[in-house]
């Protein structure tokens, strides 16, 4: 055989030498100000983070973690994708936001474990990096035009070249007057002129606003071109959401409350949003969200990760958009400025509206657990909302 083809013997590294991981314990605190933190610990001293955590059910995440330890302890926590396997299909039920933010949670902190005991960021597990830095958006808003506004250039101050806001609560009717539908645009409209036309302005329905009342608000935005329009409507009938997405220009953004990769096929099969918005501590984790994002690359759809929550699941994200092409915005400006001090012994920082690729291995963060100390248990719920007439509503 030719020489060009001979090769010398592979000579594993001696960290591949070592004997096999093995998890021995999880724990998890509830950390103000309505998070739950997971400490996965293993026989080799390495803990691995993770945030299994959904809104407003912290205590039954809490115990549907501890559910799972049954497929987790004396386990190789490397074994990433596997355990996700055994622990998804082993259920019988499958998905939903409480089992799937558990698991989600959980596979964040096995990909810390690989990562911190391979010695390399998890975004290099995942095939590398395609980009440099990644950037965020911050939030602004106002009950008026002035202070919305003033929101702008205070956040444009701070370096922010993308934004998002929300729509401000009408009086809960199916639907609107159209004085509510002028005073959105009216604000939305300071707040584009106060930021200029470099700066991109996202707009947050909440999934609050009725389909009768989202395809007139969605209209009337559209001249002042917003940079996407998130959750027009309810998630749960996609036909819906598809007829407003082929009704505009506007980008579509959905996805927060939709969970691993098959509740994101008949969103892309339909064209009901251009941008998908999975949330790494809900939709499954970061090798799902991952395969989220191939599919949606497959229809050309952009993925923004939804994380209004703290510095483990920001770290997750970071790690995610570092690896995939399709990646648009990342949701948590605010983690990246002083508001997450406190958690981490080196906070996240943005710079000019990009936080720079992580370089730490595994997620790439370190509890600070003197400044967590004051910050352990808490009793948040989710707000209550009422119409003018006292139906409940979205919030």
């Amino acid at each position: 055989m030719s020489k060009l083809f001979e090769s010398a013997p592979f000579e594993p590294a001696g960290r591949f030498e070592r004997r096999q991981l093995r998890i021995t314990k999880l724990e998890t605190f509830l950390v103000k100000p309505r998070w739950l933190f997971l400490k996965m610990h293993t026989d080799e001293g390495i803990v691995g983070l993770g945030e299994p955590i959904l809104e407003g059910r912290s205590l039954t995440c809490q115990t549907a973690v501890k559910e799972l330890e049954p497929w987790l302890i004396g386990e190789d926590p490397t074994r990433v994708v596997h355990l996700w396997q055994a622990m998804y299909k082993h259920t019988f039920y499958r998905g939903g936001p409480i089992l799937t933010s558990a698991l989600s949670g959980v596979e964040q902190a096995l990909w810390d474990i690989y990562g911190k005991w391979l010695g390399v960021p998890v975004y290099k597990l995942l095939g590398g990096p395609t980009r440099d830095k990644i950037r965020v958006y911050g939030t602004a808003g106002g009950r008026d035009s002035e202070s919305a506004a003033r929101s702008v250039r205070d956040a444009v101050a701070l370096g922010f070249n993308a934004l998002k806001t929300g729509t401000g609560r009408g009086r809960g009717r199916m639907i609107e007057s159209p004085g509510h539908t002028e005073r959105v645009v009216e604000i939305f409209a300071a707040m584009r002129e106060a930021a200029g036309p470099e700066v991109d302005i996202a707009i947050d329905f909440h999934g609050a606003v009725s389909p009768q009342t989202a395809k007139r608000l969605v209209k009337a935005l559209e001249p002042l071109h917003p940079f996407f329009i998130e959750e027009p409507v309810q998630c749960q009938n996609v036909d819906v959401l598809a007829d407003i997405a082929h009704s505009t220009s506007v980008p579509i953004a959905t996805g927060e409350r939709l969970f691993t990769k098959w509740g994101f096929r008949d969103v892309l099969e339909k064209r009901a949003a251009s941008i998908l918005q999975p949330d790494l501590s809900h939709a499954g984790g970061i090798m799902e969200t991952r395969l989220i994002a191939g599919m949606a690359e497959a229809y050309y759809a952009g993925i923004a990760p939804h994380c209004p929550l703290g510095p483990i699941a920001f770290a997750s994200c970071l790690q995610l958009d570092a690896a995939i092409p399709n990646f648009l915005c990342q949701e948590g400006g605010r983690h990246a400025t002083p508001a997450m001090d406190g958690y981490l012994k080196v906070p996240f920082r943005h710079e000019a509206g990009y936080v720079p690729l992580p370089t730490a291995p595994g997620l790439g963060i370190e509890l600070d657990e003197d400044a967590l100390a004051d910050k352990i248990d808490h009793d948040w719920q989710n707000p209550k909302a009422w119409a003018e007439d006292g139906a409940a509503i979205d919030w």
